[in-house]
């Protein structure tokens, strides 16, 4: 078979595999001024919600068909959480792109929220909002640890088809976890992850 012509391929903006597949979400690393201070802000989900209840997060949430872009998701949902209007909400970089082995994408920005007393959280999704400096994340060390993800294997799996049969060495993954600390809350999972990252951005400068 002759090579087809694959000429249209080269416009083609890469993507992730199985993106389509996945739980897609964004979210803001919000950071604002109080005071000359530097502080990063973070919610506590309502109690009620169906998924992670009363965990700190920041604020986004699953990209709609209707938003032309993962941040015009992360200010939509912002704006939403926030009670606050979306042109008060300013994008100043995307962070990576996190893939999560539990089938979700995210797309994490930072942002600067420009007026901080407009804020107002919509008691329906979030129980209250806090600040922290920025410094003292960028002085704290974390707590870290790792999560091993095993592969469970049906039992009508096919094992004649892979080399090795059962005895296959399938690979072990790691995912890392860190435990940030303010007050009396704590910072971690995905969240942490995210703030981890950014940190490491700031001091890399």
């Amino acid at each position: 078979m002759a090579i087809p012509d694959l000429d249209y391929l080269k416009q083609r903006k890469q993507g992730i595999l199985g993106e389509n597949q996945s739980f897609r979400s964004a979210v803001l690393l919000p950071l604002l001024d109080i005071k000359g201070e530097t502080c990063i802000l973070f919610e506590k989900r309502a109690a009620d919600l169906k998924a992670q209840p009363g965990e700190i997060c920041f604020p986004g949430g699953a990209i709609e068909g209707s938003d032309p872009s993962p941040a015009h998701a992360a200010i939509r949902e912002t704006s939403e959480e926030l009670n606050i209007a979306a042109d008060e909400i300013e994008i100043i970089a995307p962070l990576d792109i996190m893939v999560s082995p539990f089938n979700a994408i995210v797309y994490p920005f930072a942002g600067l929220i420009q007026n901080p007393n407009n804020i107002n959280p919509n008691q329906c999704e979030v129980e209250e909002i806090f600040c922290v400096p920025l410094q003292h994340l960028l002085d704290q060390d974390p707590l870290k640890y790792n999560i091993s993800l095993t592969v469970v294997i049906p039992e009508d799996y096919p094992y004649e088809l892979v080399p090795g049969g059962k005895n296959y060495p399938y690979r072990m993954g790691k995912m890392p976890q860190q435990f940030y600390f303010w007050e009396d809350r704590i910072i971690w999972g995905m969240t942490a992850r995210i703030l981890h990252h950014f940190l490491d951005l700031i001091r890399s400068k």
